[in-house]
């Protein structure tokens, strides 16, 4: 059962964060860097603080406190990253860090108590943790691509008006047991 947890926690990572590059993949460079508002975050700033926090909770993961002393989290809101390419690089080092610190996790680590903010989690709610926080943020970025993109966009699910002839080619195979994932 656990160790169905970490590979189903491994395979929702890895869906949200395709969700991200297929969303900022269809947005030009400018759009990367549009804020709404003053209070607003562009895709450009979701992404400094997700890859930010990334790179802050998942560093020495199981042996230092989630909240890195050199992180500064209030400066992932500003823009601080100026290329599309800068932006990506930063967002898939924090996506690397992340996959590398799960990558050797075993079911015994699950109830390992480790820290973030100095307040104990088992590393089973740690994960659980991020995996609220990111899908969250992922989500906001896909909702400004989707926008920023307009007519341009291409659904990353089901479009609309297709669920009725998306269902009807699932349910002419047989059942299987697969993640929702395995084949996107």
């Amino acid at each position: 059962m656990q160790n169905g947890y970490l590979i189903s926690t491994r395979k929702l990572f890895t869906y949200y964060k395709k969700l991200g590059d297929d969303a900022m993949a269809q947005i030009t460079e400018e759009k990367l860097f549009f804020q709404p508002n003053e209070d607003s975050n562009s895709i450009a700033i979701i992404v400094q603080h997700l890859a930010g926090n990334m790179l802050s909770r998942w560093t020495d993961f199981l042996t230092s406190d989630g909240e890195k002393e050199w992180r500064n989290r209030d400066a992932e809101f500003e823009t601080v990253i100026k290329t599309k390419e800068e932006l990506i690089s930063f967002w898939n080092k924090g996506w690397q860090c992340l996959f590398d610190a799960l990558e050797p996790l075993t079911e015994n680590d699950l109830d390992t108590v480790i820290y973030i903010r100095n307040e104990g989690h088992t590393v089973m709610e740690a994960i659980n943790r991020q995996l609220a926080h990111y899908p969250y943020h992922v989500g906001q970025l896909v909702f400004l691509a989707k926008m920023l993109a307009d007519k341009e966009w291409k659904s990353l699910s089901i479009p609309k008006n297709k669920s009725q002839q998306y269902n009807q080619e699932k349910f002419s195979k047989e059942k299987t047991a697969s993640f929702f994932t395995d084949k996107i």
